[in-house]
């Protein structure tokens, strides 16, 4: 009887210290997203169906998302980038949105214009978000961001194998700060021009 006490004692000890050397400890400067609780993804705010570009290991179809296909990895591999050459044209967006905003619509204009100017070079739109909700989501909601720019010059008529997408989620904040004066710069896609070496 007293081997079987210990046993069941033994038995718990391990199930609870399992369960606590398998637990991470989650980050506590995080700011939820309105809507959420811990542990749950919100809403993705308003937006059109997105095509796929380049995903983080979803199981996203192209047939799912307008029929624009992805460009296959490493089309543009080894090509020249230029950071610089669209700075001005990076596109914010709003809290929680992958939705182009109206006032933006006229810079990726702007890119599609010197793409159908110079028929050789390529572009690769990276998504960028602020630093509030957890890494996952973020890299999804940068993606987003990337794709609908993405969508956006397709309909402007630049060839889908023209553009890369990439999605940096909140690894890559171009201000630093933790308030909304940093986090809307933070909010972006930003384009990187390509052109064969």
């Amino acid at each position: 009887m007293k081997v079987s006490k210990f046993a069941t004692l033994l038995v718990l000890g391990l199930i609870v210290a399992t369960a606590a050397t398998g637990c991470r400890k989650k980050p506590g400067y995080l700011t939820p997203l309105p809507g959420t609780t811990p542990g749950t993804v919100g809403d993705v705010g308003p937006g059109a169906p997105l095509d796929t570009g380049k995903t983080t290991g979803s199981d996203i179809k192209p047939e799912d998302f307008g029929g624009i296909t992805s460009n296959q990895p490493g089309a543009h591999f080894g090509w020249l980038e230029d950071a610089s050459m669209f700075k001005q044209d990076t596109v914010y967006f709003d809290f929680d949105s992958s939705a182009i905003k109206s006032g933006e619509k006229s810079k990726i204009a702007s890119v599609a214009d010197y793409l159908k100017g110079n028929t050789k070079a390529a572009v690769r739109v990276e998504g960028h978000c602020d630093e509030r909700g957890t890494e996952e989501y973020n890299r999804a909601l940068g993606e987003r961001r990337a794709l609908a720019i993405r969508e956006e010059l397709v309909r402007l008529g630049i060839d889908p194998t023209r553009v890369d997408t990439l999605s940096y989620g909140e690894d890559r904040p171009a201000v630093q700060g933790h308030d909304e004066s940093a986090w809307r710069l933070n909010r972006r896609g930003e384009f990187i021009l390509l052109t064969p070496p």
